[in-house]
C-alpha cells in the first residue's frame, strides 16, 4: 500500500508538503495552546505563535523529502490535533520510526483525537514498511498513560531529560511499539 492509498482510506489527513505549508497558522495555533497550557513538547515560555509558525515552517523539509510524514484530525472543520512520523534515516534502520509531536488543541481534548491520530500513524508506518516505532514523553504527563493503553510497551525513564515550559527538568518515558506483533 502507498501513501495515496492510505489517503484515501484514512478519516485522518495525511498531509501534503503544500498542505501542510497551507496550515502553518493553524498548526501554530494547536502547538502555541499545548505549550501555553505547559504541554512538555519541547519548548519553554514565553512562547508565541509567531514561534509556533517558525517551528512548522522548518518541518516543511522533511516532508518535502519524504523523511517525515504528518497527519491531521480535524473537529468542526478546524485543525484540532496533529501527529508526525519521522522516518529513521540511517542504513540500518529501514525498519524503524519515530511517532513526534502528538498535539490536540485543550479545546479539544477529550474526543479520542489523539488515540485516532497514534491508530493512524501505526498504520502509515506499516504501510511505509516502519514496523518498530518509538517515542518519548514528559513522565506523569496526561500522555504517559495513552501509549501503553494503545500497544506501547514502556522502556524506562531518563530523568531531568528536558526543561518544562515552566522552566523546570522533566523526566522523560521512553516507549516502544512492534507493529509486528499483535
Amino acid at each position: 500500500m502507498t501513501s495515496s492509498d492510505f489517503l484515501a482510506t484514512s478519516p485522518i489527513e495525511l498531509l501534503t508538503p503544500a498542505e501542510a505549508e497551507r496550515a502553518v497558522a493553524q498548526l501554530g495555533v494547536i502547538l502555541e495552546a499545548c505549550v501555553s497550557e505547559g504541554s512538555g513538547v519541547g519548548f519553554v515560555l514565553p512562547f508565541s505563535q509567531s514561534l509556533a509558525e517558525t517551528f512548522w515552517r522548518g518541518r516543511l523539509a522533511g516532508l518535502r523529502e519524504g523523511s517525515r510524514h504528518t497527519l491531521i484530525a480535524r473537529h468542526k472543520g478546524t485543525i484540532a490535533g496533529t501527529v508526525s512520523l519521522e522516518l529513521a534515516s540511517q542504513p540500518n534502520a529501514p525498519h524503524r520510526a519515530e511517532i513526534s509531536k502528538l498535539l490536540v488543541h485543550p479545546a479539544a481534548r477529550r474526543l479520542g483525537l489523539a488515540r485516532k491520530l497514534l491508530q493512524e500513524a501505526e498504520r502509515l508506518a506499516f504501510t511505509l514498511g516502519r514496523t518498530l516505532l518509538v517515542l518519548d514523553t514528559v513522565t506523569g504527563d496526561r500522555a504517559e498513560r495513552l501509549y501503553p493503553a494503545c500497544g506501547f510497551v514502556r522502556v524506562g525513564v531518563i530523568p531531568n531529560y528536558a526543561v518544562s515550559p515552566a522552566g523546570t527538568l522533566d523526566a522523560t518515558t521512553v516507549f516502544y511499539k512492534d507493529l509486528t506483533v499483535k
